[in-house]
């Protein structure tokens, strides 16, 4: 049995396990539940038939093992800047050409850890703007990505960077619409880089969710959840019909995994498994 028809054999059990219907195979971002230990946060995503964990780091990783789990996005590296700053942090990525020296120094290990541990995705960022156009930062992301890219190939893992706002939680953020990050994937033309839509930032900057998701669906590797207003629970105190942008995302053929990234206002995990039964459609 191939690597590939493991995995969906091991997800198919899991969703039967938990009762799901296994048509979207569900994730939670760990940054969300700072009160609640990974090994607690394994356990109880496991029982509600969550099978993996994003944003977790190498450290982690032999956690996840333990429990069976995968890490379908994981986190970023960072390395010390000449001023100190955190470059591969989101306020420092590859729409400058300084930093791309820095970006593989602190990514080849992480590629070969993700690798080694049989995880696919591993996330990065554009930067902010600072002043320069979105025409320059895209070449620049561009430029620096393709000198990365080719330790990523050999691996088999795909760099995957986020879309995110930059009105409420990420000012001045450049990878901020859809549209710069799918002419990205154009301009780098690999299939191991990709875009994450993470639902809740896009639906503040983008709108027209769903119609996004169908047309860009071949760029987009990963999907994060978060209710709007506010990033909390994904019910219906919030605007979005998460069931129905689900039901977009299985009907373009999508196979991968959804992650809830949204900061609970109530019980964390009474929260969480109301969100997986919100999104299993």
């Amino acid at each position: 049995m191939t690597a590939a028809a493991a995995l969906t054999a091991r997800l198919s059990a899991a969703d039967e396990a938990a009762g799901l219907k296994g048509r979207i195979h569900h994730s939670v971002c760990k940054w969300c539940y700072p009160m609640v230990p990974l090994e607690d946060l394994c356990v109880a995503g496991k029982a509600m038939g969550v099978t993996s964990i994003d944003l977790v780091e190498p450290s982690d990783f032999p956690t996840l093992k333990k429990h069976g789990l995968t890490s379908a996005m994981t986190s970023f590296p960072t390395i010390a800047g000449p001023k100190g700053e955190k470059i591969g942090s989101i306020p420092y990525g590859f729409n400058r050409p300084e930093h791309h020296d820095l970006l593989i120094k602190a990514y080849e290990p992480f590629i070969a850890a993700v690798a080694d541990a049989g995880f696919t995705n591993l996330i990065c960022f554009s930067g902010n703007r600072n002043g320069m156009d979105d025409e320059t930062g895209l070449k620049n992301c561009a430029e620096g990505l393709k000198k990365l890219l080719p330790i990523a190939e050999k691996r088999g893992v795909t760099l995957v960077m986020e879309l995110l706002n930059s009105r409420v939680n990420h000012p001045d953020y450049m990878c901020d619409r859809s549209d710069w990050g799918i002419a990205l994937c154009k301009a780098i033309g690999s299939a191991n880089f990709k875009l994450l839509f993470d639902i809740y930032h896009m639906q503040i900057m983008d709108g027209d969710v769903i119609a996004r998701i169908r047309a860009g669906k071949d760029y987009f590797a990963h999907y994060h959840t978060g209710g709007v207003p506010g990033r909390n629970e994904i019910d219906d105190t919030q605007e979005l019909n998460y069931p129905a942008i689900m039901r977009a995302i299985v009907e373009t053929g999508y196979k991968g995994h959804v992650a809830q990234e949204f900061i609970p206002k109530r019980d964390p995990l009474v929260s969480l498994k109301q969100a997986v039964g919100i999104c299993d459609v």
